[in-house]
């Protein structure tokens, strides 16, 4: 039996080194949590470090976990700014902590009542407003052209989504096609797929 198994793992071994050799890369290796954070900039480097010219609204987000990881999100894009409108927790808040992970203290951010007091002022700055939702003239959020920019992403409610009033208001609508039953994603991954793809945009076109 010993020698039965001592076989089949050189075999196994044999096997994944045909296929990374055929892939032509090396046998890959899960990084630690420190290795990670070498690679991370500092609270102190990241006051200094230019953000990508992004700015972003939630309005009327009821989750506090969602909010969270929304400032998880912007602490990973390097937003410019986060706008958070209408009623909706807000730091200090346990359950906004509890998912944030510390990205609360990295993330620029401000409580405003009011949404569209927001929106005036960002569009008189010629900061483009696109709205994450499903209306009659909503693109596909990977068409965005880079010369929209710089722009303020709005996302809204997890049930209602963006105010009337809002919509009304952006330049543009962006949506992520949904091939199943379910006519959207979680507000919180819907942020997070469009931001990192319009990081994506500024970063290789």
């Amino acid at each position: 039996m010993e020698i039965y198994n001592a076989i089949k793992e050189s075999r196994a071994k044999f096997s994944e080194k045909i296929v990374f050799s055929y892939l032509g890369i090396k046998k890959m290796k899960k990084l630690t949590y420190e290795e990670i954070a070498l690679q991370r900039l500092s609270p102190k480097e990241l006051q200094k470090t230019e953000r990508f010219p992004i700015s972003v609204i939630i309005e009327n987000m009821r989750s506090a976990y969602n909010v969270g990881s929304v400032f998880r999100t912007s602490d990973g894009a390097r937003i410019e700014k986060l706008f958070l409108c209408g009623n909706m927790p807000f730091p200090p808040h346990r359950e906004i902590e509890k998912t944030a992970l510390g990205s609360v203290q990295t993330v620029p951010w401000e409580y405003k009542k009011n949404t569209m007091n927001i929106v005036e002022q960002l569009k008189k700055k010629n900061i483009t407003i696109c709205v994450v939702e499903h209306t009659d003239a909503s693109v596909p959020y990977y068409t965005l052209d880079k010369k929209i920019f710089p722009l303020c992403l709005v996302v809204g409610n997890e049930i209602a989504g963006v105010s009337d009033e809002v919509i009304s208001a952006a330049d543009i609508a962006i949506e992520i096609p949904m091939y199943g039953m379910k006519q959207s994603l979680n507000a919180a991954s819907a942020y997070s797929i469009t931001v990192f793809d319009i990081i994506r945009k500024i970063k290789t076109e």
